[in-house]
């Protein structure tokens, strides 16, 4: 092993198809860093907790770690929870606080990895994107930072060659996936899809694929995609290269 130690922080979620998909990027993470350990805790529902695993690594003597969190913006959990559980860690671990994932171009060719992906399945070629509007479909959030930044991302998407793009929320902003595809097919859009701006599955993923229904493609969330998992140790390189101190945890 070399370097700190990689602690994933997911949300958690009910949903078994969440942890499951959580791992399964985990695992490409590793096979993509061999000798690099990676942990895994979640905030909620799932086991193990963040806590316990930062108990554990300290009592096996651990002393560098690197917590990634992931999250797609910086909102409540980025700002709040989890630097709050990083502050109760145990003091001989030296804990720098990793970025959220994004924006990075890696999540935007994810995004085109997992559309070229549906349009393939519905019988289009990638000449069709042209003529295809998509909705960039969020979890939300209430926070005006992490809301401009999905804005952002669905203006950069639309300049790879999508003949429109809109965002869209699940939670705690507008609009609805469904009013956005609406609002596409208004326009004059021939051919609509939606695309999860999510990393695995889970309720509000699954709000989303109901406000898609009347789509015409519907991608999958963006899972353990392998620009995602490059993404991790993008973002595990940077904080580990970052002066570590105080204000590692406010990263």
């Amino acid at each position: 092993m070399y370097g700190p130690v990689l602690l994933v922080i997911a949300h958690g979620s009910r949903d078994p198809r969440h942890a499951a998909t959580v791992h399964a990027l985990v695992r490409r993470v590793r096979s993509l860093r061999p000798g690099l350990r990676v942990e895994t805790g979640f905030l909620d529902f799932n086991a193990p907790a963040v806590p316990r695993v930062l108990e554990r690594l300290a009592f096996e003597g651990v002393r560098e770690v690197v917590a990634l969190p992931l999250l797609l913006t910086r909102a409540f959990h980025a700002k709040a929870d989890i630097p709050a559980v990083l502050a109760q860690a145990p003091p001989q671990l030296d804990i720098r606080l990793a970025d959220v994932l994004g924006p990075s171009p890696l999540l935007l060719s994810t995004v085109e990895r997992r559309l070229q992906e549906a349009l393939y399945e519905a019988g289009l070629t990638p000449a069709d994107k042209r003529s295809t509007g998509v909705v960039l479909a969020s979890a939300g959030s209430t926070d005006p930072e992490a809301i401009a930044v999905i804005a952002d991302v669905a203006r950069e998407l639309r300049h790879t060659g999508w003949c429109a793009v809109r965002p869209a929320f699940a939670s705690a902003a507008l609009p609805r996936t469904e009013d956005a595809v609406r609002e596409l097919r208004a326009s004059g859009v021939r051919r609509i899809a939606v695309a999860p701006y999510v990393i695995a599955p889970g309720f509000l993923p699954d709000r989303i694929a109901r406000g898609a229904r009347d789509a015409d493609v519907l991608a999958d969330v963006l899972g353990a995609a392998p620009e995602l998992a490059r993404l991790l140790l993008v973002r595990y390189e940077e904080a580990r290269t970052r002066a570590a101190g105080p204000a590692a945890l406010t990263a």
